[in-house]
């Protein structure tokens, strides 16, 4: 029995061996481990050869649940037939749990929203996705690349980006290369800011990411002004201050936490 790959789902099924075995050899272990779109089972026969590593793995497409069930043994209780971004982690993972998978592209920027929302739960994460994501999720300051994904993971988590995997390691190929990164969650325990106002932030600035700070954050800062009972010229005032006549590809996480608190 073979799997169909569904483009609905983004499946991309990877079919070389060596990429899949260095994938999960990424993986520090030591901690129940939760792989999201395991398809045909390519990493989930190095995954469950691992002694220190607890697995449970998440499906959403009912014909690779059915391979899996019939190729694999000791998968009763393991695999939950389910959308990832739907589940309740909380439940399933009382406590810290380790995340892998060859991410479908469809929803690789959500699996990765939904990580740093159970981020105090989730010490790693290593995942295949499309190289201009994973670059994107990796990248620093000054360039192009740099957005939104950047700054809400590298707040959190420090980046690794591992290998590139060309189009040919897949059936069927993608158009695009592929490449793996590992997200290991640092030390930081608060932002030292609002963390919702934080998030707002960085998405509406990114939101026009060609116009200086000024254009997209005006909304914010007039709403600063309302609480604070600023006249137009004190507004006029603040908004005239350096960070907001810069883009927001120039600013790190750490002047993204200043100009929240200076939004607060």
């Amino acid at each position: 029995m073979e799997v169909r790959a569904k483009k609905a789902l983004g499946q991309h099924f990877l079919t070389d061996q060596k990429v899949a075995r260095a994938i999960v050899d990424a993986l520090h272990g030591g901690l129940p481990t939760l792989e999201i779109g395991p398809g045909m089972g390519v990493l989930t026969q190095y995954l469950l050869e691992r002694q220190d590593i607890d697995l449970k793995l998440v499906e959403i497409d009912s014909e690779s649940v059915e391979y899996l069930l019939s190729h694999f043994q000791g998968m009763q209780g393991r695999l939950m037939e389910a959308d990832f971004l739907m589940l309740k982690l909380e439940k399933i993972f009382p406590e810290s749990f380790a995340v892998i998978g060859n991410f479908p592209y469809n929803i690789s920027s959500q699996i990765f929203f939904k990580v740093l929302d159970h981020k105090d739960n989730i010490p790693e994460v290593v995942g295949m996705v499309q190289k201009e994501v994973a670059e994107r999720i990796a990248e620093k300051p000054g360039t192009k690349t740099y957005g939104i994904l950047s700054v809400l993971l590298q707040a959190w988590y420090d980046i690794e980006y591992l290998f590139t995997v060309g189009s040919g390691c897949f059936a069927p190929p993608p158009k695009v290369e592929s490449a793996v990164i590992r997200l290991t969650r640092n030390s930081r325990t608060s932002l030292g800011c609002d963390e919702a106002l934080f998030k707002n932030v960085v998405k509406t600035a990114f939101g026009q990411r060609r116009k200086m700070m000024r254009n997209p954050l005006k909304p914010l800062a007039r709403a600063k002004a309302d609480r604070e009972g600023w006249s137009e010229e004190q507004l006029a005032d603040f908004l005239s201050k350096p960070v907001f006549a810069q883009r927001p590809e120039q600013l790190s996480v750490e002047d993204f936490i200043d100009l929240t608190n200076l939004l607060t």
